[in-house]
């Protein structure tokens, strides 16, 4: 993640431009004392925690939930991340909570679609609080994942005030470098929104510049604008960050957060998973279903297919008016689980009629 080698003191650099901006939050001259700690200074009206539901990304409601209503054990997180349709066992459960209680970050690693994403999503809806998301990608740096300045806007409130006759070139630039300009990206909008729900996701596809940057965040969950000052959470996101293992994370990121393996679930969990999610399936062509990906997972495949995929394969059948699936169908839509040319054709040569039969078919 993009780094500061002494934390994200440092303010980014020009970014793409406008974004989900901070409305008309107050530019007065707060914007010139670079040492102070806003995190209290702000009217509440005005505070971007006062509208969280505005910073969510998909998934969760309003920011009406608080840590009242925080699961009080692990068995209570589980029952409420069921509700939403999201199966846990006990160790992620666990986890879970001990993440809400102690406040630490969970890192989530294993291959994908198998259901690292989707746990902050259950999270959120469990809380009640909003989902924000960072999407990480190599090249990814804190201007687009923390701050930037609306250049755009900045420009036209410039050319206004040289219009309206203004002078006083210290009143224009703490104007021009107010609140109201700033584009909060998705780690300062974390910040900021109590109590919220943070995905740092696929942290691995991001650099090793960003990867430390992103510890010194998470060290002490502020931040500080150069034209603003520190801004500071008054209570620590959830934090969820995801790996598909392309790359090692630093030990320094790990030690910091709970860490929790997803592995590919067995027979009855990952039938019980489809149930869940497609409970219109019927129960036949659900355990046929579950019973083929099992069979392939056990082939050496470029990339085996996840509990996302089987869900996809069993949508297919169904959409196609499938009760069952016999041989013929399973290789016509292949294509729903399997998404390389090398794994088709190693499907297509193995006896499915065969591997339906051992289930039971």
């Amino acid at each position: 993640m993009d780094g500061a080698g002494s934390g994200p003191s440092t303010g980014p650099g020009p970014g793409p431009g406008p974004g989900a901006g901070w409305g008309s939050g107050p530019g007065s001259g707060q914007g010139e004392r670079p040492d102070d700690d806003l995190s209290a200074g702000w009217p509440s009206d005005d505070r971007p925690g006062n509208r969280g539901a505005s910073h969510g990304g998909s998934g969760g409601g309003g920011a009406s939930g608080g840590e009242a209503a925080w699961p009080t054990g692990p068995g209570d997180i589980r029952d409420r991340l069921e509700k939403t349709g999201y199966l846990v066992d006990d160790g992620l459960a666990v986890a879970c909570f001990l993440a809400l209680k102690l406040r630490r970050p969970i890192f989530c690693e294993g291959d994908a679609g198998v259901g690292k994403t989707s746990l902050a999503s259950a999270l959120a809806a469990a809380l009640d609080a909003p989902l924000i998301r960072l999407q990480c990608y190599e090249g990814i740096d804190a201007s687009q994942a923390l701050y930037d300045w609306d250049f755009p806007r900045q420009l036209l409130h410039l050319r206004a005030a040289e219009a309206a006759g203004v002078t006083d070139a210290d009143r224009l630039e703490g104007e021009l470098y107010g609140r109201r300009f700033l584009v909060a990206r998705p780690l300062l909008r974390a910040l900021e929104t109590q109590p919220c729900v943070l995905l740092v996701d696929e942290i691995d596809r991001a650099d090793d510049e960003f990867e430390a940057f992103l510890l010194e965040l998470l060290s002490e969950y502020t931040v500080t604008v150069p034209e603003l000052g520190t801004l500071r959470a008054e209570s620590p996101p959830v934090v969820v960050l995801t790996s598909n293992r392309t790359r090692e994370v630093h030990d320094a990121l790990k030690r910091r957060c709970l860490y929790h393996w997803f592995d590919h679930p067995g027979f009855a969990r990952e039938l019980a998973i489809v149930r869940r999610r497609l409970p219109g399936v019927t129960a036949r062509l659900a355990e046929q279903v579950t019973g083929l990906v099992q069979a392939l997972r056990a082939e050496d495949l470029v990339k085996p297919p996840g509990v996302a995929e089987t869900i996809d394969w069993a949508e297919a059948l169904d959409a196609l008016g499938a009760t069952e699936v016999d041989a013929e169908l399973a290789v016509a839509t292949l294509g729903s689980v399997l998404k390389y040319r090398e794994d088709l054709e190693r499907a297509r040569g193995l006896d499915l009629a065969a591997l339906l039969a051992v289930r039971g078919a």
